[in-house]
């Protein structure tokens, strides 16, 4: 027998109307979803996996704010596929296999296919993955794993070898600014029954500040609508009454009711995340790339967000040897000075340190030409022929030849001041190569012509001595 439930819509309206604004506003088609367009544009990859339903396991990744979910649901719906949504740290063993069993017989009884999505896919442990890996295989339902991680370096490499990966980029300020815009005018889900009215210098507050999140865009705007009286919060609350009863005066929302409603930003980043590689591997660019502007910006994230000062003051020191080098010897001077400046200082004032050292590393000349001669030379010992140290450069006093195997160590040596300008025609090591090659920048410009000079010197003496 059939029981109608008399009471269903009912609870159900009473569960919609506490939603908050960011979940009545998800997407509910493609073309609704913000952002994305690298592969959800006209022709992109995404896209055209959509339009012949060959979607194949996806792991979405990117910062929180993005999509993620949400894209899911709509790959679920687009492709009219079941949707079940679980979170990898808490899902147990006994529920996937529930999903498989109810995935097979749906795929059985209707043809209709199952999208698992699954939240957090770096926290997937090896015995869930086992269960589930043989089904996906098949094609009994669809992965589609979410995670703001890496997943090349934060998921099984089973997991990835079988998954296409898709990176969800934080969406720009005009796309926040849509997504703000069209919750305003919507009347179903949004604030199109009342008159809110807010300033353009109020959606770019918005729109800067989430740092391309877009649920942090709606719920400021929520937070806003909500706090601007009694009056715009309980006919917000009404919305619910019949039809008619529309807000007639305005709600205006200023720039700096906007800026009141919104947290300040709350940097994404985490000691070996992406952003940590990513955000240190710009400030090392800048630097080589002599931008003191973009270096200072990209020093003051890495600090904002927690970043260990000595890892940068680290960094800046390999950097002034191996991006500097004799360009300007003082570089590695100054680099070492700021990491012992700021190990006996510390935070805040070390900060200043550190942009001191930075913005006069950026500017210094630059020269790889110590790097490139050490790792050549490297390279000679580990694969070349090993030579041997010429008698006359060994040690005195080291273990003589056997009688009769040739002159002893050190035969042969002359000692170079006794020479003028204490240049000989000594052969220092054996065969003719060439590791340092000094460019013609700062102070290495000098020690170029130097060097020059010097093999001039030596050419000469040796012609003389033949």
């Amino acid at each position: 027998m059939n029981h109608t439930d008399l009471w269903a819509g009912q609870r159900e309206d009473a569960r919609k109307r506490v939603e908050p604004l960011a979940v009545r506003m998800r997407p509910r088609t493609l073309d609704e979803f913000a952002g994305q367009k690298h592969i959800l544009g006209p022709g992109k990859l995404l896209r055209r996996m959509l339009e012949a339903d060959v979607i194949t396991s996806l792991i979405l990744h990117g910062p929180p704010g993005t999509g993620k979910t949400t894209l899911a649901e709509l790959i679920a719906s687009f492709t009219k596929r079941h949707f079940e949504r679980e979170n990898a740290s808490s899902v147990g063993v006994k529920r996937i296999r529930e999903i498989i069993d109810e995935a097979t017989t749906r795929l059985e009884r209707s043809g209709r296919r199952t999208v698992l999505f699954l939240d957090e896919i770096h926290r997937f442990t090896k015995p869930q993955q086992d269960v589930l890996l043989a089904d996906v295989e098949r094609g009994t339902l669809t992965l589609v794993g979410a995670t703001t991680e890496n997943p090349l370096f934060a998921v099984n490499s089973a997991l990835v070898s079988r998954s296409t990966l898709f990176r969800l980029e934080a969406l720009t300020e005009d796309d926040v600014v849509g997504v703000l815009k069209r919750a305003i005018a919507d009347r179903d889900r949004g604030y199109g029954q009342l008159d809110v009215r807010v300033e353009d210098d109020a959606l770019r507050v918005w729109a800067t500040k989430c740092d391309g999140d877009a649920r942090r865009a709606l719920t400021a705007l929520e937070v806003a609508v909500l706090s601007e009286g009694s009056r715009g919060a309980s006919e917000l609350g009404s919305r619910e009454k019949a039809a008619g009863h529309e807000c007639t005066a305005p709600l205006v929302i200023t720039r700096a009711a906007a800026e009141d409603s919104i947290q300040q930003k709350a940097a994404v980043y985490s000691g070996d995340g992406d952003e940590h590689y990513n955000s240190i591997s710009a400030f090392i660019k800048s630097v080589r790339g002599s931008d003191p502007d973009a270096a200072i910006y990209w020093l003051a994230r890495m600090l904002d967000a927690g970043e260990d000062p000595r890892f940068v003051a680290r960094r800046l020191a390999i950097l002034a040897s191996e991006d500097i080098g004799n360009a300007d010897p003082r570089g590695i001077m100054v680099a070492q000075s700021a990491w012992e400046l700021l190990e006996r200082i510390g935070m805040p004032e070390g900060r200043i340190i550190l942009a001191q050292a930075t913005t006069y590393l950026a500017l210094a000349p630059k020269s790889n030409a110590s790097y490139v001669a050490i790792d050549e030379a490297l390279a000679d010992v580990k694969e070349g022929r090993t030579i041997a140290v010429p008698v006359h450069l060994r040690d005195g006093n080291s273990a003589p030849p056997s009688p009769g195997s040739g002159p002893a160590n050190g035969t042969g040596y002359r000692y170079a001041h006794a020479d003028q300008g204490a240049v000989n025609d000594q052969d220092y090591l054996g065969v003719e190569k060439t590791y340092y090659r000094p460019t013609d920048r700062g102070a290495e410009k000098a020690m170029s012509e130097r060097l020059e000079e010097l093999r001039r010197l030596r050419g000469a003496a040796r012609k003389g001595h033949a």
